[in-house]
């Protein structure tokens, strides 16, 4: 299946070197996923590289591991945040 993401940055000033890190290693892990790629630390470096962006070894190798985790990409674009308590009465 065919899927268009779309997402519009304006700028990344603003944002601290580990949310660019983060926005950069995420944006990448969805490209190199979704075009059925190994996700890699060096294809999520290469797809940084490539965009314009630099990604350091260590959030390559965070986002790569998990990806792995997750199973794909869809699973890990899928997986839940960490979850709040539940409401008292």
């Amino acid at each position: 299946s065919n899927r268009i993401f779309k997402m519009v940055v304006s700028s990344l000033e603003g944002l601290s070197d580990a949310q660019k890190q983060e926005l950069v290693a995420s944006l990448s892990a969805i490209v190199v996923g979704s075009a059925g790629a190994d996700v890699s630390a060096d294809s999520l470096s290469a797809v940084a590289t490539a965009s314009g962006n630099s990604l350091s070894g260590a959030w390559a190798s965070v986002f790569a591991s998990a990806v792995s985790k997750a199973g794909s990409i869809d699973k890990y674009c899928l997986a839940p945040g960490g979850g709040g308590g539940g409401g008292g009465g």
